[in-house]
């Protein structure tokens, strides 16, 4: 028999908090989606509606080394100018190491929950490892039908060894701008990737949620193995004639790997790559898993078009940005979010309308605090006694350890996950 949830809280203690994700749900007999996975109607994904991608797009990796090199380039160049995602096939990673990496995928997510919640965000072993369901479930107004589990790297050669080469299509990809970027440049620019194994339950009514909502990818290029069940829906544009978007599906080639452009490379292009929203479906017959990582730039890199872009187009479109800026910017919208969703309940007794929130916490700072090892720190200080001058603070950390609160009596050590007993407490 399926449990019932009350209220919004026990459904998002069950799902988030305790880690059983929508897995959980769907393993508990769940007949019907709950209220808070539907979707508004212009999300929704009507199948009916969308058409098959009916220009090739799939296009041979090994040919980038032979004689019909220009033709290839040129291939990829128009697939990344008009709908911003192709497919590759002949790309030399093993076919069994892809099929491997689904098992590994559907393994991980038919574990039980108390395994999986072992990675989640605030007890991870790794905080570059992270167990999760839907996008931000604490920000959306209606959640995905999705978990999946991340993990960030900059230099793993092992986790690199077989898959494709991004180097190869960005050279391709710049040379076809008539750019020359060396490697150290190249490097900077896909520096920091991610990979997901994301795991798409069988839903009981996929017609009214979706896997994951509209969206663009923030960085350079993003590499997706899919599996055989499909649902991969890109947005090309708007009907002339109606006025409504036009949203094709990626069909599943067997052993073919999904390149989609990132926001970044939009942007270094000065918008003649184009960067596609895209979102998937859920479905009623199978679950569904893909894995894709994403490229993007190392934090501080500095990202606008380039200069020989726009000396040829006689106009930058976009400004030049930090990188990292565009990722703090997310941090604070979902930290200020965060903090409404702890003051609203109930301080004092007191229950607050946004109205009132907004002016308690409309002024926002943020820090990157460093900490370099110092030769003597029994005589230094990181930051010294001082008590927060706002409403709320919110202070992410790693598990290094060394901060501390004033207790009546004492100096006490926030808890790290790391920290012993011992030192639990300092006089």
């Amino acid at each position: 028999m399926a449990p019932s949830f009350n209220d919004e809280n026990s459904l998002f203690n069950f799902v988030v908090k305790d880690g059983n994700g929508v897995k959980g749900l769907v393993d508990s007999g769940l007949t019907r989606v709950p209220g808070q996975y539907i979707q508004p109607p212009n999300h929704r994904i009507n199948k009916q509606n969308a058409t098959m991608s009916l220009e090739n797009m799939t296009i041979d990796l090994s040919e980038l080394d032979g004689p019909n090199h220009d033709q290839v380039v040129k291939s990829i160049a128009h697939a990344a100018e008009t709908l911003g995602f192709f497919q590759v096939v002949n790309h030399g990673v093993p076919l069994e190491l892809l099929e491997s990496l689904k098992m590994s995928a559907h393994q991980f997510f038919n574990q039980p929950s108390e395994k999986k919640a072992v990675y989640l965000k605030g007890v991870s072993p790794s905080p570059m490892v992270k167990y999760g369901t839907s996008f931000v479930p604490e920000k959306e107004k209606a959640l995905e039908w999705k978990d999946y589990i991340s993990m960030i790297y900059t230099n793993d050669a092992d986790a690199l060894e077989f898959w494709p080469n991004e180097c190869k299509l960005l050279h391709a990809l710049m040379g076809n701008l008539g750019v020359k970027l060396d490697d150290s440049s190249l490097d900077a620019l896909i520096g920091l990737r991610m990979v997901n194994m994301n795991f798409y339950p069988t839903c009981p009514n996929p017609d009214l949620t979706v896997g994951v909502g509209r969206h663009s990818d923030m960085g350079m290029l993003t590499v997706l193995l899919q599996d055989g069940i499909g649902g991969l829906y890109v947005k090309k544009g708007k009907d002339s004639s109606s006025g409504k978007e036009d949203w094709i599906e990626i069909p599943p080639i067997h052993g073919a790997l999904v390149i989609n452009i990132g926001d970044t490379l939009q942007i270094i292009s000065n918008g003649r790559y184009k960067s596609a929203e895209h979102r998937v479906r859920t479905t009623s017959v199978e679950s569904r898993v893909s894995v894709p990582i994403f490229n993007a730039p190392l934090p501080m890199v500095k990202i606008g078009p380039l200069p020989e872009v726009v000396a040829r187009d006689g106009v930058a479109r976009y400004r030049e940005v930090i990188f990292e800026e565009e990722v703090v910017v997310e941090y604070i919208n979902i930290s200020k979010e965060l903090v409404k969703r702890l003051l609203k309940i109930g301080i004092l007794g007191v229950k607050l309308d946004d109205s009132k929130l907004n002016t308690l916490i409309g002024l926002r700072m943020i820090n990157m605090n460093f900490y370099p090892t110092c030769p003597n720190q029994d005589l230094t200080v990181g930051v010294g006694r001082h008590p927060d001058i706002g409403m709320v603070t919110i202070l992410p950390r790693h598990g290094i350890g060394g901060f501390y609160v004033k207790k009546p009596e004492n100096w006490s050590l926030g808890l790290d996950r790391d920290s012993t007993p011992e030192a639990l407490t300092h006089p």
